[in-house]
């Protein structure tokens, strides 16, 4: 629905303005005309968008969740006068910043879904609207994963001491960024799609020499 809506505005702007609102025999604009062509397209993006963003903020919402209770149940607990026992180790630095990044990352994933939940659906918000709400919808939920993966990680490097488990941590840590290089890549052509189209749409449609009109 994008693309069509990219290859209107493109061809609009080409004709001349005294045809734009010139009605053919069955009395219809060419806008009108456009919206009664593409209005199955138009609800399948809706239905495909409204199921995306579900499914995500079912996700976001889980790891908001988990990051929140995870900032008041720190590793190793707190002393008699409520500090924490890890307070200097750089681990748990590193578990406090990828738990709020995480928290924060999550949160922006979840208003980003319901924003598009709850958008009227017209035309013009497939041009850019949709589009780049749902990349940084994607964009933010991939960012708290990735956080939360970590939080997970500074967690496992505190609670079992490297020198006296060996290698364990490290081989814990490095099997849990599996689920998100998988997620990475059976979602790239999808981010790259839409980063494409949303932020450089005259760039990779209309390149010279690659699109004629005659």
């Amino acid at each position: 629905m994008q693309r069509e809506l990219l290859w209107f505005k493109e061809v609009e702007k080409i004709v001349p303005f005294s045809v734009l609102n010139v009605k053919n025999r069955d009395d219809q604009t060419p806008r009108e005309l456009f919206s009664e062509e593409h209005k199955k397209l138009r609800k399948d993006g809706e239905e495909w968008m409204k199921e995306t963003a579900t499914s995500c903020m079912v996700v976001a919402t889980l790891i908001a969740t988990v990051a929140f209770a995870a900032a008041f149940t720190v590793p190793g607990g707190n002393n008699e006068i409520g500090t924490p026992v890890f307070l200097k180790n750089r681990w748990f630095t590193v578990f406090v910043i990828s738990d709020a990044v995480a928290l924060f990352s999550s949160t922006t994933s979840i208003m980003m879904f319901l924003s598009i939940l709850t958008s009227r659906y017209t035309e013009d918000d497939f041009l850019f609207s949709l589009p780049a709400k749902l990349m940084i919808g994607l964009i933010s939920l991939f960012a708290s994963i990735v956080c939360v993966v970590l939080t997970f990680s500074a967690t496992f490097f505190l609670v079992y001491n490297e020198e006296k488990q060996g290698p364990l941590p490290r081989l814990v840590a490095s099997l849990a960024w599996l689920p998100i290089t998988i997620y990475a890549v059976l979602n790239y052509k999808l981010w790259s799609a839409l980063i494409h189209s949303t932020c450089w749409p005259a760039m990779v449609m209309f390149r010279s020499g690659k699109h004629r009109l005659y």
